[in-house]
């Protein structure tokens, strides 16, 4: 008789023995929730750009701005990639270009920006240190809203990304401010490192809803972006929405413990550039902001205000009041200008594949598998008419380009 049995006589059959789809089937339904097509389409993420993402921090990193290609060859097992790098880089001829060794030392093939990419890529950080007060304001909002008024660095590491913060902000910001910031070891480790908040900033402590409420002159409340056919669900958050006031994130009142939660969430969201977070990397602050064990049930108790997806099978919960459609409502000068890029390595690509398409046409036409006849005007105008069309919605399908969320 199976472990079950021994345990509940009532059980006739080990939970074991179950189908394993039954099982799946089971927990899935913990995270069932209606598809929404347009913030489905704004969570698309094509691997291409996260792999040139990674490529362009990489050459960043570099004193020179170039690397040899044997080096991008060597991190291909990082990249999760195979085949040849060098392959890869003349597919994205507008933003990566190769060369011989510079200093002339050694025969290697080195690999760097395009003139326009390097523009770009100039302008990504130009955007970044502009955003450099946003940052500390994020930064001391995540601080305050956090338990002990302090966070793991290394923990942090997972999300700042997420909240716009590069590499180096500890540098950036922490020196700058040390009447706000401040890092401490209290256990001497490496990974035990925390930013802590030196002093609470009355006036960080005003969440999203409350700063809305106040330039439209109405209460602090939350908004339904749902639409009107989800009749129940609209219904579930009027309840919810009215029952009681407000809560803020900020204050420590635990009386309505998921409405301060569900506070702690959407401010959270709000501080992201990108109003979306992992749900396995929030659950890994647990203790720091309070959550409850079962976040996934608390966020799909509030389909008015989350929504959760688990695209590439990586469940995420996005704020729906930050999206119109598939389109950020506010996009942030540093997401624009990775936007920018984006549509670099789209250009890139299609020059690469409208010249892969002319050599085949030209190989086949060579062996005569096909025949080689003039065409018309009116057929050029005509193939052109369509080209351009195809560019047009190639571009605007792979438009929403979403970086490396490491």
């Amino acid at each position: 008789m199976g472990i079950m049995a021994c345990i509940n006589p009532t059980i006739t059959k080990p939970l074991f023995s179950l189908p394993l789809r039954h099982l799946l089937r089971r927990g899935m339904a913990l995270w069932s929730m209606r598809k929404d097509p347009s913030l489905e389409r704004a969570l698309s993420r094509n691997r291409r750009w996260v792999v040139n993402n990674q490529i362009k921090n990489l050459l960043i990193r570099s004193p020179t701005r170039s690397l040899p290609v044997k080096f991008l060859q060597k991190k291909y097992k990082t990249l999760d990639m195979r085949g040849r790098a060098i392959n890869w880089l003349n597919k994205y001829p507008c933003c990566f270009q190769t060369f011989p060794d510079p200093t002339g030392e050694t025969e290697d093939l080195f690999f760097g920006f395009t003139k326009r990419m390097e523009e770009l890529v100039a302008g990504e950080e130009a955007a970044i240190e502009a955003s450099e007060p946003e940052m500390v304001i994020r930064l001391g909002k995540l601080l305050m809203l956090s338990r002990d008024r302090r966070l793991n660095v290394s923990k942090l590491k997972g999300l700042q990304r997420s909240f716009g913060f590069p590499d180096d902000y500890l540098f950036r910001l922490v020196p700058n401010r040390p009447d706000l910031f401040r890092v401490i070891n209290r256990y001497g480790h490496r990974n035990t490192m925390e930013v802590e908040l030196v002093k609470w900033d009355p006036k960080l402590a005003t969440s999203s809803v409350e700063v809305t409420a106040i330039s439209n002159g109405w209460d602090p409340h939350y908004r339904c972006s749902l639409p009107s056919s989800w009749i129940k669900s609209h219904e579930r958050f009027e309840e919810f929405n009215s029952g009681s006031p407000y809560i803020s994130p900020y204050r420590n009142d635990w009386e309505h413990e998921e409405k301060h939660t569900v506070g702690m969430v959407h401010e959270l969201l709000s501080l992201t550039l990108w109003k979306k977070l992992s749900i396995m990397k929030l659950e890994h602050f647990k203790r720091e902001f309070k959550l409850p064990e079962q976040l996934n049930r608390l966020l799909l108790r509030h389909p008015g205000i989350f929504y959760v997806s688990n695209r590439y099978k990586m469940y995420t919960v996005v704020l729906r009041e930050g999206y119109n459609g598939s389109d950020l409502v506010e996009k942030d000068p540093v997401v624009a200008a990775k936007d920018r890029l984006g549509e670099l390595m789209q250009e890139g690509l299609h020059e690469y594949n409208q010249r892969r398409k002319v050599m085949n046409l030209e190989k086949k036409r060579n062996r005569g598998e096909i025949e080689l006849r003039k065409t018309s005007q009116e057929e050029s105008d005509h193939v052109a008419a369509l080209d351009w069309v195809e560019r047009r919605e190639e571009r605007k399908r792979f438009y929403k380009v979403l970086f490396d969320d490491k």
